[in-house]
């Protein structure tokens, strides 16, 4: 019975904690930390406009999830972390590869199918890692991550360092079962995970007012006295300071922290999805007013960090790292007939 009552008292104490986080104010960045944002967010936008160009002209094949408005979550999230952390996602991932430091050529070599792609030729846009990187996948099934996400943080805790996981998954997947039972195992365990939720508002083409009862995803991991906030995904201050508080909150031992990033895509689901249902007028809206990158170009431009000719100078070598990527991935050799047979568990 005394074990009982003390287990109970420090659940209420626990809920108690996690209550009382609080969603932060965004940061002040310096003029290095607005030009990064604003060339890595930029490198991910054109790399994505460059892939729909190349699915469109048959030079990618299957399926192809574009990351166009969300750059601002895995920027920021990514300024927060350190050598070591790992990252872990669905198959919208191409920005996330980007973000970790994975080569344009690299990525863009994989999509189409080639020998010096990631996962040299055979995982294609959804199924491509880098050890190197700590990149833990691209997935294709809907919430499979979050477990893998999950052990990679157990595997952390076994080990006795202080890396935290980082575990992307979208509003879609956060209403699959094994989000759940990783929830409680994370919470049970006090794992070092960091589930992030990038709410791009539709989940396939359904509205999540439709397809979730409970909205706030923020609110997902309650039953588990796992605390959560709602970030403003859009700006890329705000999702740093909300990372720096979840990564901080992780390496202290006290467990895993969910962080809904109320983002948008500009585009459909993926690329054969026409996103007839929602209007023209919504996408514009959010482009106009709240876009990532235009926010971090004007602050750049209002506390004259950067003209505009410097900020044009950016994109054009942007433009050209993109550029070589499309022209490599395009010449490289697609893989020898014998990597059928490598890289298979039997």
């Amino acid at each position: 019975m005394a074990t009982a009552a003390k287990k109970a008292s420090r659940a209420k104490a626990d809920a108690k904690s996690t209550s009382a986080i609080k969603t932060p104010p965004p940061l002040e960045f310096s003029k290095d930390e607005e030009h990064k944002a604003y060339r890595d967010m930029l490198l991910i936008r054109r790399f994505e406009e460059k892939a729909g160009q190349l699915y469109g002209m048959g030079f990618i094949g299957g399926f192809c999830h574009l990351y166009i408005g969300q750059e601002a979550v895995v920027t920021g999230m990514q300024m927060a972390l350190k050598g070591g952390d790992q990252v872990i996602t669905g198959y919208r991932d191409h920005g996330h590869m980007l973000a970790t430091g994975m080569t344009a050529r690299g990525v863009m070599a994989e999509l189409t199918g080639r020998r010096s792609g990631y996962s040299r030729g055979k995982g294609g846009s959804m199924h491509m890692f880098s050890k190197e990187k700590n990149f833990y996948g691209g997935h294709g099934i809907v919430g499979g991550q979050v477990s893998l996400g999950t052990g990679l943080a157990f595997a952390n805790r076994y080990r006795g360092n202080d890396n935290v996981s980082l575990v992307y998954f979208g509003d879609g997947a956060a209403n699959q079962g094994q989000v759940y039972e990783s929830f409680n195992m994370a919470a049970l365990w006090k794992l070092p995970s960091i589930y992030i939720i990038e709410n791009n508002r539709y989940a396939m083409g359904t509205s999540v007012a439709r397809a979730s009862a409970q909205t706030d995803f923020s609110h997902r991991g309650a039953s588990f006295n796992i605390p959560g906030i709602q970030v403003d995904g859009m700006d890329v201050r705000a999702v740093k300071a909300a990372g720096d508080m979840a990564v901080e909150w992780a390496r202290a031992g006290n467990g895993p922290m969910i962080l809904e990033m109320q983002t948008y895509r500009y585009r459909g689901h993926s690329m054969s999805d026409p996103a007839k249902y929602r209007s023209k007028d919504e996408v514009q809206k959010m482009r106009s007013e709240h876009d990532p990158i235009e926010q971090v170009k004007a602050r750049l431009v209002e506390k004259k960090w950067a003209t505009e000719d410097e900020l044009k100078a950016i994109d054009k070598e942007v433009r050209e790292i993109v550029a070589d990527s499309a022209e490599f991935a395009q010449n490289d050799p697609e893989p020898d007939a014998s990597e059928l047979y490598t890289d298979i568990l039997l």
